[in-house]
């Protein structure tokens, strides 16, 4: 009876987070898809979507540092800036990135939407708090739905992509989207872009700095 009084319990198996889904890096959008999310949610009228999806899109953030913005980040003045610098969560190191002008105006009408003030999250959940990076990739999975898309195949790692990978296929200018991504190092950019690194070299002895 001690024997078995003493036998160490097993602690229940836990079910893997990441079970029947599919990992690894997902794919950036295309340019195609990136317009017809942006047409469904003017067509629906969701202002804060919109702004949030072309803000994370121009600043190639992480999911992480879009839902941590606050009103001053892009709008210290109430009105949006062409330029805006964020203090990166997973690095602690600055990117500077720019804000095109449909981009500006979806988010100066959130902002007047929404009544905005400085020192107030610029995005937030459905209780008036900070949104959370679980419900910024919900939202996303529901944009991605709404065009006819697989949410599983896409995450908000897509939006920081999205542009960046865009900027390097017209260009090929690997230092320009090393800096805009806010990588330390080249090959971080290399293996984020997914190009062969012979490529990348090439590319890079290019670049005159």
């Amino acid at each position: 009876m001690d024997e078995i009084a003493n036998f160490p319990l097993l602690a229940p198996r836990r079910i893997p987070w990441n079970k029947g889904k599919l990992t690894g890096a997902k794919p950036p959008l295309r340019q195609k898809h990136v317009w017809a999310i942006r047409t469904k949610l003017q067509i629906d009228q969701r202002v804060r979507d919109l702004a949030m999806f072309n803000l994370a899109i121009d600043s190639k953030l992480r999911g992480c540092d879009v839902v941590a913005l606050r009103v001053e980040d892009v709008a210290p003045n109430g009105c949006s800036v062409d330029r805006a610098t964020v203090r990166q969560k997973k690095t602690g190191r600055p990117v500077r990135f720019e804000l095109t002008e449909q981009t500006r105006q979806a988010v100066d009408a959130y902002l007047r939407t929404a009544d905005k003030k400085t020192g107030e999250f610029l995005f937030t959940g459905p209780l008036g708090r900070g949104m959370t990076t679980r419900q910024f990739a919900r939202l996303l999975s529901g944009w991605i739905a709404s065009i006819g898309l697989d949410p599983h195949l896409f995450g908000t790692h897509s939006l920081r992509r999205t542009k960046a990978t865009l900027i390097y296929r017209r260009t090929g200018n690997l230092r320009a989207v090393q800096l805009l991504l806010g990588h330390t190092k080249i090959e971080s950019t290399v293996r984020y872009l997914g190009i062969e690194v012979d490529d990348a070299l090439s590319i890079a002895e290019q670049v005159d700095l």
